[in-house]
């Protein structure tokens, strides 16, 4: 078991948040669920999001999400960025600037390439900078215009 969990409180929709989210990435399983009586309401869930533990519930609205806190997706490649960010953004959600969006239930994600990484880092400070400025100009992170810049 990890020692830190994440724990997701949504103002409502709980449940249909973790369903949505398990849908979305390989190996991924709702361990635990407990409903209110009724059924729309999360009392509990425990779930599981490629081998990472989370755990949701619903807390009503004096509950929200900051764009401060976001969920970091490491993608191998621009199909894999491709997949997570339309998959996140479909039904309401939001994109964003540099790889960030904002899902149909409030929570923030970073849906970003390995190769920004390694295009950013190493000992030509001058290629940083292009890729960097590069990417400002992004929402989704197209990589092939990362290694143009």
């Amino acid at each position: 078991m990890q020692k830190i969990t994440t724990f997701l409180t949504f103002k409502s929709r709980g449940k249909e948040a973790v369903d949505f989210y398990t849908s979305i990435f390989k190996n991924s399983k709702v361990n635990r669920s407990m409903v209110m009586p009724g059924g729309d309401q999360l009392r509990h869930a425990s779930f599981s999001l490629d081998g990472q533990d989370f755990m949701a519930m619903d807390g009503g609205e004096t509950f929200s999400f900051a764009p401060g806190t976001s969920l970091f997706v490491t993608c191998k490649d621009q199909e894999e960025v491709d997949y997570y960010w339309e998959a996140l953004t479909t039904d309401g959600g939001e994109p964003g600037r540099c790889g960030w969006l904002t899902d149909q239930f409030g929570v923030s994600w970073q849906v970003v390439p390995t190769a920004l990484g390694e295009l950013m880092g190493g000992s030509e400070p001058e290629k940083a900078a292009r890729v960097h400025a590069a990417m400002m100009k992004m929402n989704r992170i197209i990589v092939e215009d990362l290694r143009n810049a």
